[in-house]
């Protein structure tokens, strides 16, 4: 596989992916001549290159981040995301109107996403930083409850002050805390008969990531190669609406991470902060949607030119789904007039699996190896104070498999 600095844009052409440009001259990006050097850049990306130097390095590595998830989630599948040591390096495979395609736009997206976010939360770029408008006292912390001492509600409510009734509150509630346990305590009056005290359980703080400063600069730098050519062509409307789908795959799965503040543990104040899920969250979510991806056909309603589902009878896509315009080749031969598609000869598969990793699925048919190899696994391991652990190797004879 190509080294990691080598690697850096896999969203620059796409026909896009058939430009992953090796940057062999030099290890960094450091200045406007450099944005000038790199190849398969349009001339609108090249001059976001040199208004945005600093962010390059975060690009590129979201390419390598991109490329690894790529190989990650598809090792069972016939085409693994192989890379090759030529430009392109994946090959006429993403040129094509496939899944597989569907699938590298959406994940580019996503990991230039990403990395531009994780360097904004670590403070690497001057243009950007945490999200600062995520603070104050969230929704989400609020509970309410009628005022100790005797209101006529006869359980906790949540009140609507506007439109001025009570509603029961299912479940256990921040007033099943001391007061010590929420964030703080708000005496709210309604009328002359109706007052409320509100605790807030948590307080929005910290350093929340800047998803938004992530997700607009992918928006600009990955998607403007298509929208330079018009929105008209049906590939065009493809790729861009995986790169959007692999961005929201990042957005629909930030999380809420909070931190307890008080003495000897206690929680008498919680601060929390959004975060972005791990980054293989976002690989597993974009391969379901690859499993699931429509395949469409480019049609005209009015004046404008949609994607719709080929079958009728299909359920419309989201969003948040993958579209394709084309099936995608078996890949089970290797195709010398279509680099990338190697075929299976030679990969491993599992014998006893009946999915697309098992032998008589991986290998088309064809028939497979089976050869013994000694394995050094470390067993027996012990912890010994203080503070190693000490294993010793064990050897052991397994079976591998392997396509004709």
């Amino acid at each position: 596989m190509l080294q990691a600095w080598l690697i850096f844009w896999l969203y620059t052409s796409v026909l896009s992916m058939q430009y992953l440009a090796k940057l062999s001259s030099v290890g960094s990006i450091s200045d406007e001549e450099t944005c000038e050097k790199l190849r398969g850049l349009i001339q609108r990306q090249v001059q976001i290159c040199k208004r945005n130097v600093e962010v390059m390095d975060a690009v590129r590595r979201g390419a390598q981040l991109a490329i690894e998830e790529c190989q990650f989630q598809f090792r069972n599948r016939r085409w693994n995301c192989s890379t090759l040591e030529s430009l392109p390096v994946f090959g006429k495979v993403v040129t094509q109107g496939t899944r597989e395609a569907a699938f590298v736009y959406a994940i580019s997206a996503a990991s230039v996403a990403f990395a531009v976010t994780r360097a904004c939360s670590s403070g690497e770029l001057d243009k950007c930083g945490c999200d600062r408008n995520v603070h104050g006292v969230s929704p989400e912390g609020v509970r309410w409850g009628p005022m100790q001492g005797g209101e006529p509600w006869g359980s906790q409510h949540h009140v609507s002050a506007a439109a001025g009734h009570a509603v029961p509150l299912p479940g256990p509630t921040c007033w099943d805390l001391p007061v010590g346990g929420c964030y703080r305590s708000k005496l709210i009056v309604l009328s002359s008969a109706a007052k409320i005290e509100a605790r807030y359980c948590f307080q929005w703080s910290g350093c929340s990531d800047n998803i938004a400063y992530g997700v607009a600069f992918s928006q600009s730098f990955v998607d403007i190669r298509e929208r330079s050519k018009g929105q008209s062509s049906n590939r065009a409307l493809m790729n861009l609406h995986n790169n959007e789908a692999g961005r929201k795959a990042i957005l629909n799965q930030m999380k809420k991470e909070c931190k307890c503040h008080g003495v000897s543990g206690s929680c008498e104040v919680k601060t929390c902060w959004k975060a972005m899920p791990p980054f293989r969250k976002v690989g597993n979510v974009i391969k379901e949607k690859f499993d699931g991806a429509t395949e469409v056909e480019l049609r005209k309603v009015g004046t404008t030119k949609v994607l719709v589902p080929r079958n009728s009878q299909f359920k419309p896509h989201t969003d948040e789904d993958l579209v394709y315009l084309d099936p995608s080749p078996d890949f089970c031969e290797h195709d010398p007039r279509t680099p990338g598609i190697l075929g299976t000869a030679g990969r491993f598969c599992n014998k006893t699996s009946k999915a697309i990793d098992g032998c008589e699925l991986m290998c088309c048919g064809r028939g497979f190896h089976t050869d013994e190899v000694e394995v050094v696994d470390r067993c027996s391991c012990k912890f010994h104070w203080c503070c190693y652990v000490k294993c010793k190797q064990c050897r052991k004879m397994v079976e591998m498999h392997t396509c004709r």
